[in-house]
C-alpha cells in the first residue's frame, strides 16, 4: 500500500587520467550522499575495460569495508550509487549501479529519478523477449540504451537516441570501458553537477560529495544536457537542451544537504529564507524557536532571525539512526521515531515554543514530536512547516503519497492542528517556496503542492507501480 513519502537516490562518478584508488574516492563520496538513500548502495570500478563491482542492501559502511574496497582494486573510472526504492523492492537485485554485459561491450549505469513511461517501455521490451531481473526503472533505461547501441556507432550516440524514448525524471551516470557519461532529463527534475579533481573529473547529485574528496565544483549540468568524459576531456552534447528546467523544489526544502549548492544556490540559504518567509506569513507570540533535526534547523534559524524570537536547541537527535521516512517498513519506521529524537526539557519547559519542521504527510510523526515537547513541559507548541501542504502525489522520483493518505487532502488546517496536538499551524505558501533558491536560473516543480505538473503524467499510471513500497514519513 502507498502510505507516505520517499526520496530517491544519489549518484557519483569519477574519471581520472591515470590508474588510482577510485573505489576509495567513490566510497567517501557516497558517504557524503548517504542522506539521499539508506536502503542499498554499490560501486563499479573500471580498470582498463574490466569491471569489478560490489553492491548490497545496507548503508555505505555496512556494505563496504576495507577488504571489499581492496578487492574492487584500482582503476581510472568508477561510479557509485545510494538508493531508496521509489520503484522496486528492497533487495539486492534492485541495488545499483546496474552492470550490463553487451555485445558491444560492458556498461554500468546508475540512476536518480523516476520514469513516467517505465511501465509502457517495460511491456514493449518484454514483448520483444527481453528479460528483467529487477523491478526498478534503471533496467528499463539500460534496455533503451543497449537497443540503440546495436544501431549507433558509440555509447553516447545510443544514449542520445534513448533519451527520445525515456520520459520523466532522470539524472544518469553511464560508464563504458573508456568513458564516463552523465545525462540529465530535459526538464531537470533532479540535480546533477560536474566537478574537477587533480587528475580528472567528477559528477555527483550534490556538491557536498565534491567537498568530501577535495574536488572543485565547476557547474550544474543543464536540463537535457549530456556530457562525455574521456581521455580528451569533457564534451557537452546539447541535443535535448532548450527548456529552462523545473527542478524539484523539495531538494531545497528537505532532500539536499545544507552545505550543497544546487543550480547556483546554497541550500542552507534557501532554508534560512524559508524560515524568514514563514515568520512573515505566520507570525506568533512565542518565547523560543526550535527546529526538528535536520532539515528544520536552518529554517528555524531563519524564523528566529526574522522574528527576533530566540533560537534554541529543542531536540537531541540520535545520530546512529537514519531518516525515519527512509525506513523500509512501517514497523521499523515507528520504532525509529521513538529512539530518534528526545526533547530538551531545559530549553522548552514552561515556554511558548515555535517548532519548525519541513513537512507533514500523514501527521502521525508530527503528532508524536509535538507530544515530546508537551511531555518535556512546553506551555504552548506552534508548528510551522517550511513547505506548502501536500495535496498531490509526485511521479518524478520523490514518492510523495497518494491523495488518499495525505492528511491535507482529508482535513482542514484547523483539523490537522488539532490532530497533531498543536496550538497553531502554518504552512509556507506556494508563492514563497518558489522563491527559496534566490538567484537560481531554473523554475521549480511544485506539482505535489498544486497538482499542476510541468509535464504530462499518464492518467493510468499507478502510484505503486512495480510494487513500490512507501512507508510513512510524518
Amino acid at each position: 500500500m502507498v502510505t507516505g513519502i520517499h526520496e530517491e537516490c544519489g549518484v557519483f562518478g569519477i574519471y581520472t587520467n591515470k590508474t588510482s584508488d577510485v573505489a576509495a574516492q567513490t566510497y567517501v563520496s557516497l558517504y557524503a550522499l548517504q542522506h539521499r538513500g539508506q536502503e542499498s548502495c554499490g560501486i563499479v570500478v573500471n580498470d582498463d575495460g574490466v569491471f569489478s563491482y560490489h553492491k548490497d542492501v545496507g548503508l555505505v559502511n555496512q556494505v563496504f569495508d576495507k577488504e571489499t574496497l581492496e578487492r574492487l582494486g584500482k582503476g581510472n573510472i568508477a561510479i557509485g550509487h545510494v538508493r531508496y526504492s521509489t520503484t522496486g523492492n528492497c533487495n539486492a537485485s534492485n541495488a545499483q549501479p546496474l552492470v550490463v554485459r553487451h555485445i558491444k561491450g560492458p556498461m554500468a549505469i546508475a540512476h536518480n529519478g523516476n520514469l513516467t513511461n517505465a511501465r509502457e517501455l517495460r511491456e514493449q521490451y518484454e514483448n520483444k523477449g527481453m528479460i528483467f531481473h529487477s523491478t526498478n526503472d534503471t533496467e528499463v533505461i539500460s534496455y533503451a540504451i543497449t537497443e540503440e547501441r546495436l544501431r549507433e556507432p558509440s555509447i553516447q550516440a545510443a544514449l542520445e537516441k534513448a533519451m527520445y524514448r525515456i520520459k520523466g525524471a532522470y539524472s544518469l551516470l553511464v560508464m563504458s570501458p573508456t568513458k564516463l557519461i552523465a545525462a540529465r532529463d530535459p526538464d531537470g527534475f533532479r540535480p546533477l553537477c560536474l566537478g574537477k579533481i587533480d587528475d580528472g573529473y567528477v559528477v555527483a547529485s550534490e556538491t557536498c560529495a565534491f567537498d568530501s574528496i577535495g574536488a572543485e565544483y565547476i557547474r550544474d549540468l543543464k536540463p537535457g544536457e549530456m556530457i562525455v568524459i574521456d581521455k580528451n576531456g569533457v564534451n557537452s552534447i546539447t541535443t535535448h537542451c532548450g527548456k529552462k528546467g523545473t527542478i524539484c523544489v523539495f531538494e531545497y526544502v528537505y532532500f539536499a544537504r545544507p552545505d550543497s549548492v544546487i543550480e547556483g544556490s546554497s541550500v542552507h540559504m534557501a532554508r534560512l529564507r524559508a524560515g524568514k518567509y514563514l515568520w512573515r506569513e505566520h507570525p506568533v507570540d512565542a518565547d523560543i524557536v526550535i527546529g526538528v533535526p535536520d532539515s528544520g534547523l536552518d529554517a528555524a534559524l531563519g524564523f528566529s532571525q526574522e522574528s527576533g524570537i530566540p533560537y534554541g536547541i529543542g531536540f537531541i537527535k540520535n545520530r546512529y539512526i537514519g531518516r525515519t521516512f527512509i525506513q523500509p517498513s512501517q514497523t521499523e519506521r515507528t520504532n525509529s521515531v521513538k529512539i530518534k529524537l528526545n526533547a530538551i526539557s531545559s530549553t522548552v519547559k514552561g515556554k511558548r515554543v515555535v517548532m519548525i519542521d519541513d513537512s507533514i504527510v500523514r501527521g502521525t510523526t508530527s503528532g508524536r514530536i509535538v507530544k515530546l515537547l508537551r511531555d518535556a513541559g512546553a506551555k504552548e507548541v506552534h508548528v510551522r512547516i517550511s513547505s506548502p501542504a501536500f495535496i498531490a502525489p509526485c511521479y518524478f522520483g520523490t514518492d510523495i503519497d497518494s491523495k488518499e493518505n495525505l492528511i491535507a487532502c482529508k482535513m482542514t488546517n484547523e483539523e490537522i492542528c488539532e490532530y497533531i496536538g498543536a496550538d497553531s499551524l502554518g504552512y509556507l505558501s506556494v508563492e514563497s517556496v518558489k522563491k527559496l533558491a534566490g538567484n537560481s536560473k531554473c523554475d521549480f516543480c511544485v506539482g505535489c503542492f498544486t497538482e499542476k505538473y510541468p509535464i504530462e503524467v499518464p492518467k493510468d499510471m499507478p502510484k505503486d507501480k512495480f510494487e513500490s513500497k512507501i512507508s510513512e514519513k510524518k
